[in-house]
């Protein structure tokens, strides 16, 4: 089962996939994509390796997530990728101009065929204002791009409200509210 989890930051996203990984009692595989480029975003890390279980491989690749999802996504293990819009930062922070279109598709290639269960997670950032700059509507706009076409190769969809999942698709969650 593939399942996306959007939401915006804060809203639970992380722990929910966490809490999912754990429901299916399977061997727990974490991609993370985040980069600390400022202390702020050094502590944020920090804080989700503390909080992630000891018995998690986990790998952190920034870039070649669809590589990444490649080599480690498989049957009788779930995977987490955390997080698809930090991912995108980097690709668009990258000084290679193809190197974000390679990537993306790179990923929904990868995505479209894998085995195993896979967990996205990515911040909802379309609900806001038009963005002032031109990185940051770019950011927003392939943002929005990027999850629409994720959320066509995955049977679930989540999204969060103040640490609630709301079921969008697919089947039900464990704790969900009716």
């Amino acid at each position: 089962m593939k399942t996306l989890i959007l939401g915006g930051v804060r809203s639970g996203k992380s722990r929910t996939a966490a809490a999912l990984a754990a429901g299916t009692a399977l061997e727990v595989c974490l991609i993370a994509t985040a980069t600390a480029l400022d202390e702020e975003m050094a502590a944020r890390i920090a804080a989700h390796r503390a909080e992630r279980p000891s018995g998690w491989t986990v790998i952190e690749e920034p870039i070649e997530l669809g590589a990444a999802l490649r080599a480690s996504a498989a049957r009788g293990r779930v995977l987490i990728v955390d997080c698809l819009t930090l991912w995108l930062t980097n690709l668009l922070l990258d000084p290679h101009a193809e190197t974000l279109p390679r990537q993306r598709a790179a990923l929904l290639e990868t995505l479209a065929s894998a085995d195993g269960d896979i967990i996205l997670v990515g911040n909802e950032v379309g609900l806001g204002i038009v963005p002032i700059s031109e990185l940051a509507r770019r950011f927003a706009d392939e943002a929005g791009s990027l999850h629409q076409q994720i959320a066509l190769l995955c049977e679930r969809l989540l999204f969060m409200v103040a640490g609630v999942p709301l079921r969008v698709r697919g089947p039900p969650i464990a704790g969900e509210m009716t």
